[in-house]
């Protein structure tokens, strides 16, 4: 299985810390050796980076570690492959545009029967369950909402029947975000915390590194980071339920959806 992380901030904040325990299970302390990518949402700009080898020994991994991008959304994935090669194409996250917006998505899991949701005006790159699962989220919203819906709570319920149909089809753990929400789908593994002040130290599972909180931020930030699992060893992390819909926006969850 690949695993997910993502992270929504109220300010532009950077992804470093966590990035670096998440890097290191990509073929290090993990067997997600299939390639890796992350994406930021920036001053109304999207940045991404994308690579099929290994994280663990990606030189644009490590820049990405030692070039603090601040992003108010963030959306990264090391991968396991299941479903189509080991190429470019196939290596998350996926982006498409909506509304003049650009949505980016990435998968956690294994469908089957996936090539029977059909598909509408986006079609898929690569050859992978993960993409034709997001073309097929796209046009069905697309479908049903030709323009942006007055009210951003129907978008929401209609977002968490299609990923409930989905996980009637496997396994579907999903990130997914326009650049002002970020979205966050369970259907087996995905945990969240969010800091906030009075801040304190964290120290990573997987890699040797320990920060301090206080000293890169005010009493106001908040920041909510989402993984496939915990990425630090001294925190309280909060485990998502099968089914579970969580709709973000600077660093906080604005709805929550259950079945």
């Amino acid at each position: 299985m690949c695993e997910l992380l993502g992270m929504s901030a109220n300010v532009p904040t950077d992804i470093c810390f966590s990035f670096s325990g998440f890097l290191h299970r990509g073929g290090g302390t993990g067997p997600h050796r299939d390639g890796w990518g992350i994406a930021f949402y920036e001053e109304g700009g999207y940045r991404e980076f994308r690579d099929p080898h290994p994280s663990v020994d990606s030189p644009i991994a490590r820049l990405i570690c030692e070039y603090p991008i601040k992003s108010n959304v963030v959306i990264s994935h090391i991968r396991q492959a299941n479903v189509g090669g080991v190429r470019l194409a196939n290596t998350h996250p996926f982006t498409r545009e909506m509304w003049g917006r650009p949505w980016c998505y990435a998968h956690n899991g294994q469908l089957s029967d996936w090539q029977s949701l059909p598909l509408g005006m986006y079609t898929p790159v690569g050859n992978t369950d993960s993409e034709h699962a997001f073309c097929w989220i796209m046009g069905e919203l697309r479908r049903t909402f030709p323009m942006p819906p007055a009210s951003p709570e129907a978008l929401w319920e209609t977002l968490h029947s299609l990923c409930e149909q989905l996980r009637g089809l496997g396994v579907f753990n999903l990130l997914l975000s326009d650049g002002v929400y970020l979205y966050s789908y369970c259907t087996t593994k995905l945990a969240h915390i969010t800091r906030r002040a009075p801040f304190g130290e964290a120290e990573l599972s997987d890699a040797e590194m320990t920060v301090n909180f206080i000293e890169h931020t005010t009493p106001n930030d908040i920041v909510s980071v989402i993984a496939t699992e915990p990425l630090t060893q001294n925190e309280a992390w909060q485990r998502m339920v099968p089914g579970e819909l969580l709709v973000w926006r600077e660093g906080e969850i604005s709805a929550r959806y259950c079945p």
